[in-house]
């Protein structure tokens, strides 16, 4: 069985009711969620050993966290334990033309204050396959910044394949600030899974001929992005999500897997969407998992938007799916027909 570790934050997803707007409501329901946390479920719910690494409190609602991720079979045993709070965003969810918001209220929370002595990176990479991070957790703050850079060279001292999503986040950190780190953290970097935004903020590498705002998509472009990043740092592959925006509720979603020498597109799929957040690590599971399974490139990236697509019909954070029901969706079978 292939084991893959993640390092990140697990935070609490606090949201209005259906489509109430925050200062409509007057109660919030809870959900547990974060990039590599997500990451970590759909890969435990594929059948692999799936290891998530941070930093929660030792009070109940640090228990809360680490009971979410056990109830779906993720190892929680490398968490450590500290500090006084547990993240959290606010998440209003967008209908029709009006997008959806989020509210940071993460801070200080424990794995701010995390520090070296808090992990031992050969013990946690021993017998590991894959290690997955993304943008997010190196923007909470520099010293996190340096725990992420350890982690990288923990892993390639252990022969693990390291995987990066850019997932820039202009309310965490400037493009600039984004841009230095996130070069320092490349060099360590196989496989990079980005988007057009994200290229472009983090790196400064466009899609010649696309508008996002208008649904029009141009495949070359793409392919010049993915190329683009892997000459700069060497990454042996390199995913693009394409996402075209129709309105908050409906997408259409696709994707490009590029090895270096083959630029493969994925069907696409157009959504009728229910929740969102963790979209994109979804995919990045399903692409982890497939590329672990030996897919070949087409395979591997009709999985991993598969299983991103799926998402988008699910509440909350976490990927609910199997492999047998990607598959499914990946082999023409989205209908979405009652299955007796």
């Amino acid at each position: 069985m292939a084991k893959v570790v993640t390092f990140g934050e697990i935070m609490l997803r606090l949201a209005p009711e259906g489509y109430l707007r925050f200062v409509q409501a007057d109660r919030f329901e809870i959900v547990l969620g974060g990039g590599e946390a997500n990451v970590s479920v759909s890969l435990a719910n594929y059948g692999l050993e799936s290891v998530f690494v941070t930093k929660l409190p030792k009070h109940e609602i640090g228990q809360m966290a680490v009971n979410a991720l056990r109830r779906y079979g993720v190892d929680t045993s490398k968490i450590a334990r500290g500090g006084d709070r547990v993240g959290i965003y606010f998440c209003e969810k967008g209908a029709s033309q009006r997008p959806s918001k989020v509210i940071y209220d993460r801070a200080h929370s424990s794995i701010y204050s995390a520090v070296s002595s808090d992990f031992n990176w050969d013990e946690i990479f021993e017998g590991a396959d894959w290690f997955h991070f993304t943008g997010i957790t190196p923007a909470l703050n520099p010293s996190v910044a340096a725990l992420c850079l350890e982690a990288c060279k923990a892993a390639k001292a252990h022969n693990v394949t390291v995987s990066c999503d850019l997932n820039y986040r202009k309310k965490l950190w400037t493009r600039e600030q984004a841009r230095e780190t996130m070069t320092g953290l490349m060099k360590y970097v196989d496989v990079c899974i980005s988007n057009e935004e994200d290229a472009h903020d983090v790196f400064g590498i466009d899609a010649e001929n696309t508008d996002i705002d208008s649904g029009k998509l141009n495949h070359e472009g793409y392919k010049s992005v993915a190329r683009q990043l892997a000459e700069r740092f060497g990454f042996k592959k390199v995913a693009i999500t394409l996402r075209s925006s129709i309105s908050a509720n409906d997408n259409d979603w696709a994707a490009l897997l590029y090895d270096g020498k083959e630029y493969c597109f994925s069907k696409s799929y157009h959504m009728h969407i229910v929740d969102r957040v963790g979209g994109g690590d979804s995919f990045g599971g399903g692409l982890i998992y497939s590329q672990l399974m030996g897919y070949s490139t087409q395979d591997s990236i009709e999985f991993a938007v598969a299983a991103s697509c799926l998402k988008h019909s699910i509440e909350g954070d976490f990927n609910h799916v199997t492999v047998d029901e990607v598959k499914a969706l990946a082999g023409g079978s989205g209908s979405g027909r009652v299955q007796r």
